[in-house]
């Protein structure tokens, strides 16, 4: 094991006793969550883990180490990225058969998540290892909190597809789907970005974009998807884009109560083999239908106040 809490607390990583206390399983992977930005925002329990494991398996070595520094950790690291990530992978399969501690890190947030770090999870719970999280900062939510686009149900796409094709059919899916959802983005993308999404969503659709989260020059701005062609965005710092519901999904039945009886009992059928937004897909093939509107009534007849 690595340092005392007398060490720590010499160091200045006071208030660890609590936490010391806690049971730490040899031959186990810690899925480490490091700030987004804000150095402070690291958790008592990550600093007790980075302390404590025989080794810290870092995206970039370059990055995590002087965040540990500047808490007195002095663990050993490993370099284990996207380039390497599946050869560390049984390194540290190796290391927690013969009981070590390894704590997995990226350079910002949670590994595996939009971010190197899976295939080591993988291969450790294949051989029948214990991985255990170590939750933190999360770009992601702490977008979602300052929002305001609600408390529902939402999809988390991460970067999208880097070619042109593969990331217009991706935008263009998460746009259909109706509901809120969130993305990466790297800051010279940003303005692509935002030209995309001028052109795959209703005009009134809200935007959010987040950019430079837990840091000094933080922005959160909201807009509406038909003045983002003409936005200027800062090319600086990396983006946190959150999509609003779409208009439909929102809407009273005003625009679904038009719609044929027929349409409505096929729809319904369709919603006991399949999600919402596939089966308003199908129906508006086949009736001519505008499929933001079947979109809606399929939410309504999903709802538990219809049945």
């Amino acid at each position: 094991m690595g340092a005392s809490t007398q060490d720590l607390q010499k160091d200045g990583l006071i208030g660890l006793s609590e936490v010391a206390a806690q049971d730490m399983p040899a031959g186990s992977l810690y899925v480490v969550a490091l700030p987004i930005g804000n150095a402070a925002d690291i958790t008592l329990r990550a600093l007790w883990i980075l302390s404590n494991v025989d080794a810290i398996a870092s995206e970039d070595t370059r990055v995590t180490r002087p965040l540990l520094a500047r808490f007195g950790i002095r663990t050993p690291m490993i370099a284990a990225h996207q380039h390497n990530e599946r050869e560390m992978a049984q390194q540290i399969v190796g290391r927690l058969a013969r009981d070590e501690r390894i704590a997995l890190v990226t350079d910002a947030g949670t590994p595996a998540v939009s971010d190197p770090g899976a295939l080591i999870v993988r291969a450790v719970l294949d051989v029948g290892r214990r991985v255990i999280p170590i939750p933190g900062a999360s770009s992601a939510v702490a977008a979602l909190s300052a929002s305001g686009l609600g408390a529902g149900p939402f999809v988390f796409a991460g970067f999208l597809p880097a070619g042109a094709n593969e990331r217009e059919r991706a935008l263009r899916l998460l746009a259909a789907d109706g509901k809120p959802f969130v993305l990466f983005e790297a800051p010279h993308r940003i303005s692509d970005l935002a030209a995309q999404l001028h052109s795959a969503l209703e005009p009134e659709r809200r935007v959010v974009l987040a950019r430079e989260l837990s840091k000094k020059f933080e922005t959160i701005s909201v807009h509406v998807a038909g003045d983002l062609a003409t936005l200027e965005v800062e090319e600086r710092g990396e983006y946190v884009v959150l999509v609003d519901v779409a208009p439909a999904a929102r809407s009273d039945s005003n625009d679904t109560a038009d719609i044929d009886p027929a349409v409505t009992r096929w729809l319904a059928a369709l919603l006991e083999e399949m999600a919402p937004a596939r089966a308003a897909a199908i129906a508006a093939k086949v009736s001519g239908l505008p499929r933001q509107s079947l979109y809606a009534l399929a939410l309504r007849l999903k709802s538990p106040a219809q049945h």
